[in-house]
């Protein structure tokens, strides 16, 4: 496993800071020094992303997801709705105009107080987001695309950067 040392910033090294000139005489004692008492020793295995004080990546990227389940429920009940209970599919369509999706639980938690019709289909899509998200979602399957995405975009832009770079250097 490996180990790193984060330092007090007043102490961690600058990319410009200047560089030390051999012939200055450097005390040897200088070079054992301890480390400070405010040096923190912590394991590291991932990155340290900065400015999620409130939640990590993941925790945002869930509550993303979340999101998405409740709009993909209610996409799937009104599509079973749409062919078996018109009058239903009718009631969800008009309350879906009167009402946003952007927050999946106000969403629901108004549709099940508008009416006991309501209240079924309410927890009709909280059924059907809880068993997709565990269920039917592949999980592995979004690794990989998110994966395969951002290395195909990182070619992309590092291809069309050297592309508009040698051309510019062509053309002088």
């Amino acid at each position: 496993m490996e180990s790193c040392t984060i330092l007090p910033f007043s102490r961690s090294l600058s990319l410009f800071s200047r560089r030390p000139n051999r012939d200055e005489a450097c005390p040897v004692s200088s070079l054992f020094k301890r480390r400070s008492s405010r040096t923190t020793r912590i394991r590291c295995q991932k990155m340290y992303v900065p400015g999620f004080g409130e939640a990590s990546p993941e925790k945002k990227a869930a509550s993303h997801l979340h999101k998405f389940f409740t709009y993909i429920a209610v996409r799937i009940v009104s599509a079973q709705l749409e062919s078996y209970n018109r009058e239903a599919y009718d009631e969800l369509a008009e309350f879906l105009s009167r009402h946003s999706l952007n927050d999946g639980d106000k969403f629901c938690a108004d549709l099940m107080r508008e009416s006991s019709r309501h209240q079924a289909l309410a927890l009709r899509i909280l059924e059907v987001r809880s068993a997709y998200c565990k269920q039917d979602f592949e999980w592995d399957n979004l690794k990989r695309l998110a994966s395969k995405m951002m290395d195909e975009a990182n070619t992309r832009i590092m291809r069309e950067y050297v592309l508009d770079h040698v051309e510019t250097e062509g053309g002088k």
